[in-house]
């Protein structure tokens, strides 16, 4: 019996032991992005006003302003990783990027996956059509088609509201945006503030406001398991809030101050 106790006792202070090595080998990315000196943050390359190619084909928007802002509290290079909504969560898991942000509002599918900062952008989700086109709810949907930009929010919520109706799933947001503007889809998914400045670049095209889908507030995402890359964001959100940062990237780029507290996570 003795001997079985201390055989007993041997294999599981090994197997403390191995756990113990696998935690402390495992990598800390706060600690490796200020051990490398760069950040690589995902952001979207198609999707004003969060984050476009401008004239001199340099990226430009709310996210992009906000990764420069990481990259300087952090103090390190910034390296932009441009990605569709749809590549967003498997760059991370295939760590092509340190974080995440490209407009990416919470759902329980993707918290499964990955963790969310507190939120840092205030915005909403819904159904746009021409105006002569009577429909008020999903309900009212028929067989008219709706474009949207797979794995986005609208997309996961929209499938949910309308089952059956006839959703054009693009590739990525300009996709979708071009279905509604040829006529090949005669609705549009999409964020309330992606579509007003969608309005001022599309003049001839009427973007009139169907059904809300959701309040979607923006959150940086990060791999499962990065504690302190998450409580540093965390802090870094609550430091751009009351620092008035984050108000004035709003006024910016989506228009006007935030004009309700963000909801906490």
């Amino acid at each position: 019996m003795k001997r079985l106790l201390s055989r007993a006792a041997a294999i599981l202070a090994v197997v403390a032991s191995t756990a113990l090595a696998t935690a402390e080998a495992r990598a800390d990315k706060l600690a490796d992005i200020l051990q490398k000196g760069v950040v690589r943050i995902i952001v979207f390359g198609d999707v004003p006003p969060f984050g476009a190619v401008n004239a001199q084909r340099q990226l430009e928007g709310f996210d992009i302003d906000l990764a420069r802002m990481v990259a300087d509290s952090l103090g390190v290079k910034l390296e932009l990783v441009q990605a569709t909504a749809a590549n967003r969560i498997p760059y991370l898991l295939t760590d092509r990027a340190d974080m995440n942000i490209a407009a990416m509002s919470v759902t329980a599918e993707r918290a499964r996956q990955v963790m969310f900062s507190a939120p840092y952008a205030d915005t909403s989700l819904a159904v746009f059509g021409p105006k002569g086109l009577a429909i008020r709810s999903a309900a009212d949907l028929g067989r008219n088609k709706v474009a949207v930009a797979k794995g986005t929010t609208e997309d996961i919520v929209l499938s949910a509201v309308a089952p059956g109706a006839d959703i054009m799933r693009t590739e990525d947001n300009a996709t979708a945006v071009q279905a509604y503007l040829s006529g090949q889809a005669q609705l549009l998914a999409a964020n309330s503030v992606v579509v007003v400045e969608l309005a001022k670049r599309q003049p001839a095209k009427e973007f009139d406001f169907k059904f809300a889908l959701r309040r979607a507030p923006a959150h940086v995402t990060i791999r499962m398991g990065e504690q302190n890359l998450l409580q540093w964001l965390n802090t870094f959100v609550f430091q751009a809030t009351l620092s008035g940062q984050l108000d004035a990237l709003h006024v910016k780029w989506l228009g006007g101050p935030i004009t309700a507290p963000l909801p906490p996570l």
